[in-house]
Formats: structure tokens, sequence, C-alpha cells
């Protein structure tokens, strides 16, 4: 690189750089800084000698204060640099605040009265079982916007469609594909709910769960968020499913055949032991009300599946 005018500028005081970075730059002890090397790599003649003067007693220099040794290739010989006090371990900053990992979740703690327990404040996971257009999603829903502490809805089929790419409808035909997406939503499902749980957030989840598949069924649900999951069966007429699926819309909404082929299916659940609401002539907030009750019992006497 060629420079317009001379060489470049000298190093700042206490400072090096170029080639020599590695060398430590002293003030000379008379005053006077020695030049540097010119570009050329030669040094400079020395400059001719002060005048004699009357010889004077040199003034005695301070002692040198102790100074930490300087870092490898660096020149500066002043005072470290003061490092600012680590900041302490704050809960309320974004990204630090530690989280209980998830685990199974146990069973329901036998009440401490003869009460029932107010299933309204209490931390559960409750499995909503039913066929398409039963009004699992729309009672699952409501049911977490209405309680009176923090309560997640975690919708099987809202996972199921994450999946843009390659997603496997089962309208289209059951395949391997498509039974595998369904697993891993389960999966994930019961992770989220183990996770919730974990953290003082109940969770309900909704799923349409066959009774002549209890392995995959519920024996899935049971292995990814635990035994204390509490399944609860939402079996309207048959009339009434057809009515509510012939709202839908996109890949929710099957064909009367279908409809008709699950919601007989379902029909097995009864004489299952688990809790079973017949909601035909309810509307969604009544059947809040009767959820609220079935928790309730189940959170006292668990349902053995």
């Amino acid at each position: 690189m060629h420079y317009a005018v001379g060489a470049p500028l000298p190093p700042p005081r206490g400072q090096a750089s170029g080639p020599g970075a590695s060398m430590h730059w002293t003030p000379h002890p008379g005053g006077h800084t020695p030049a540097g090397p010119t570009p050329g790599g030669q040094h400079p003649p020395a400059s001719p000698p002060a005048p004699s003067s009357p010889p004077q007693a040199p003034a005695a220099p301070p002692p040198p204060a102790q100074q930490p040794a300087p870092a490898a290739g660096q020149g500066w010989h002043g005072p470290a640099p003061q490092q600012a006090p680590p900041t302490p371990h704050s809960t309320d900053i974004t990204g630090h605040v530690p989280l209980p990992p998830g685990a199974p979740v146990p069973l329901p703690s036998p009440p401490t009265d003869t009460a029932a327990p107010d299933a309204g404040q209490a931390a559960v996971a409750v499995l909503l079982i039913g066929p398409a257009g039963a009004g699992k999603t729309s009672v699952a829903r409501h049911w977490a916007d209405t309680r009176r502490v923090p309560t997640a809805h975690i919708s099987l089929d809202d996972v199921r469609e994450w999946v843009r790419s390659g997603f496997a409808d089962p309208q289209s035909g059951w395949n391997d594909r498509s039974e595998a997406q369904y697993r891993l939503a389960r999966r994930t499902c019961g992770f989220a709910a183990r996770n919730f749980l974990a953290n003082g957030i109940s969770c309900i989840l909704d799923d349409a769960v066959f009774p002549d598949r209890p392995v995959v069924g519920l024996g899935g649900w049971k292995r990814h968020v635990g035994p204390g999951l509490l399944p609860i069966v939402l079996l309207p007429g048959l009339e009434i499913v057809l009515e509510r699926n012939a709202r839908r819309s996109g890949n929710r909404r099957l064909s009367d055949e279908e409809v008709a082929r699950i919601h007989g299916r379902m029909a097995g659940w009864y004489g299952s032991g688990l809790p079973i609401i017949d909601n035909s002539q309810h509307d969604v907030a009544t059947t809040v009300r009767v959820l609220d009750d079935v928790v309730a019992r189940s959170i006292a006497s668990p349902p053995n599946w």
C-alpha cells in the first residue's frame, strides 16, 4: 500500500500496532521519545548531542507503583481495567426462569375431608373422549377459559395439523403414514400436558379414542401423560353428531357414513367404567358445568382404567 505523504503515524502513546505489536513501548527516561524505524526498515541517524551545560543533580524519580504485569502482546502499563461486578441471578429476566421438568402425572391425592373437592381450583389433566361432532373442542376450550386456575387446552387435531408438507389425511385413506402422524401428535400432546402440570398449569386434551383399541388409545395416553390423567367420555346421540359434523368444513368434516361408524364404535365405552356425559340436550356452558362435577368425582375416586 502506498501512502500519499510520509510515513504512517506512530502508534498513540501507551499502545502498539503493526508488526511490532508484541513489543512494549515505554517513554524514554530522559524525556525524549526514540524515533521508530523508517518505512524502509533503516533507523534514522542519531540526533546531535545537546550543548553542554553545567551539571545538575538529577531529581530523584518517584518510587514506581506496583502494577500488574502486562498481558502478552499488549503494551499497556497502566492499571488493569476494572470489571463490573457480576449481575446477581434474577428470575425476572426472560429465559432465566427455571422450569421443573415434566414427569408422569401421578394419581390425584385423596381428599382430606368427606366434601367433594373443588374441581374449579384443582390442578388436573383431563382427557375428553368423543366422536367427531361431539363438541369436544368447544367444551374443552370453554372449560379451560372459565376455570379459576391456569388451564391449557391441548387439541390433538391442532397438533396433528402442525405437519404442513407431507400431511397424511386419514380421509384419503388410513395408512402407516397417517397412523404414525397420529401417534406422534399424541405423544407430543402428552409431553406438553406433563410439562404444563409440572409448572402448575392444568390441561384438557381431546381425542377420539376408541374402546376397541386399548393399547393405542387409553394405553398410549397413560404412557405419555401418566396414571393421573382423568379420561371422560362426551357422547351425544347420533343425530346430534351428524348435525354438528355437517356444520364443519375442511378436512375435519367427515362423511355421514364415517361419522355413524365412529359413533357406533364409541358406544363401546358404555359399561367400561369411565364417566360418560350425554350432552345431546346441553349447550356448551351447561356441558362445562356437568364436566366440572364429573372431574370433582373423578378426583375423589379416580376411574380404574
